[in-house]
């Protein structure tokens, strides 16, 4: 836990990588507001004790910024709380439940008895909270980025941003179920709120110039996928003639696999966040990484 305001925490999860989020958490006199559960009920149940360490009071609040379920599977493990996420949240995980994509990463994580629940109190643009006299807005961004309903918990007062997964500190940036370009349209919107400390969906917290280097690395994307189609490679066979340079250093770079197949439906006018071929894009990092698992540390 990192108390980066009075009375607001990060809730940090070394390493970062493949299914290790950050969460947070408000304390107020009523009531405590979490911003996004764990990937797993081991995980989950230790978020619960940390933010009982922290506060007697009950979890009142729920926030989801996305679908994915490293920030949704322990939703069922707060069952006292209002769960809060944009629409787009609640309909995927309705739609998903529990994927098997889970099959593509490391056999020895133990996620425990999951359960699909997804948000209840849902909003198309956003909505505000109040942690005692402590205005939060949860905003949707407004356009596939990371993934069609990403959203971020602004606390203007403090200019403090949790923004979810539209931002990775030390990982690689990850776009293939939204948009290459609107993730980039994202990080413009970030900007503009003036914000001094980021609490990042992944890795430690950080500043506002984490937004320039997860740019970086999203236009490196792009600019491989222009090459790539422009000769004529597959997205794999693009990433394995690519030196990925500064951007090898980041964790999990065989997401850039994945990226590419993003940025090639792009480029192949398909509108950001249309679905595409994720089994192919899974297989696709697995081929990459040697043919082995995706590692996980969860």
């Amino acid at each position: 836990m990192e108390e980066v305001s009075d009375g607001v925490y990060a809730y940090i999860q070394p390493d970062g990588s493949w299914w290790i989020n950050n969460t947070g958490f408000l304390a107020g006199r009523r009531g405590v507001i979490c911003i996004d559960a764990c990937s797993t009920e081991r995980r989950t149940r230790a978020l619960r004790e940390a933010v009982g360490k922290v506060s007697d009071r009950p979890i009142t609040t729920l926030i989801n910024t996305h679908h994915h379920g490293d920030h949704t599977f322990g939703n069922y493990l707060f069952p006292e709380a209002t769960i809060v996420g944009h629409e787009e949240v609640r309909e995927r995980i309705l739609a998903e439940g529990i994927p098997d994509y889970r099959s593509a990463w490391s056999a020895e994580v133990e996620w425990g008895a999951l359960q699909a629940v997804p948000p209840f109190l849902t909003y198309t643009d956003g909505i505000t909270v109040h942690s005692d006299e402590l205005r939060c807005e949860v905003r949707y961004i407004g356009h596939p980025a990371h993934t069609t309903g990403d959203s971020i918990v602004w606390i203007p007062e403090r200019r403090l941003l949790f923004a979810g997964d539209l931002v990775f500190n030390g990982g690689t940036p990850f776009v293939l179920m939204g948009s290459v370009s609107g993730a980039i349209e994202a990080l413009g919107t970030l900007r503009e709120l003036g914000a001094q400390t980021v609490v990042p969906g992944h890795g430690e917290v950080c500043g506002p110039e984490v937004f320039d280097r997860v740019e970086g690395y999203l236009r490196f994307v792009l600019e491989t996928a222009e090459r790539g189609r422009a000769a004529g490679l597959t997205p794999l066979d693009a990433a394995g003639e690519t030196d990925l340079g500064e951007w090898g250093t980041l964790l999990d770079s065989e997401r850039i696999v994945g990226n590419l197949h993003r940025a090639y439906a792009e480029l192949d006018g398909r509108p950001p966040g249309a679905p595409i071929d994720l089994a192919a894009a899974v297989l696709d990092m697995i081929a990459f990484n040697g043919g082995r698992p995706l590692s996980c540390l969860a």
